[in-house]
């Protein structure tokens, strides 16, 4: 029952620790809200050259200039792989759909999955040992 327990908080703590963060911040965003496709998002879509928001998302050379201050040496490679994402989710014909499915489900579950997988298998070795 431990177990289970454990790993139900594992699986539910990212997603409630993200809603908390987003709902804490919400109040204090005074910028209208960016709307895209009927929802309405927290951050706004305006251009703001002290923090990021959904304008980044939108132009993301404007986010580089104006926000990123230790990763420039290092554009030669993230970009490859920052853009290469991109173009890989925009090439399955629904960029949204697949960004949903892919970034927000099937990978950070698989994370979780091994971090449960690798709990589970310390505590095979911990009755093991004893």
């Amino acid at each position: 029952m431990k177990r289970l327990v454990r790993n139900i908080l594992i699986l539910l703590s990212p997603f409630l620790f993200m809603a908390l963060i987003n709902e804490g911040v919400r109040p204090k965003i005074k910028e209208k809200p960016y709307i895209s496709h009927g929802i309405t998002a927290i951050n706004s879509a305006v251009y703001i050259s002290d923090k990021c928001s959904w304008a980044c998302h939108n132009n993301t050379v404007f986010c580089k200039n104006h926000h990123v201050k230790y990763l420039k040496p290092f554009y030669p490679f993230t970009d490859v792989l920052y853009f290469g994402v991109i173009n890989v989710l925009a090439s399955t014909g629904n960029y949204g759909a697949a960004n949903i499915i892919f970034l927000v489900f099937l990978f950070p579950f698989t994370i979780l999955y091994f971090i449960i997988k690798s709990l589970n298998i310390q505590d095979e070795i911990r009755k093991l040992s004893k």
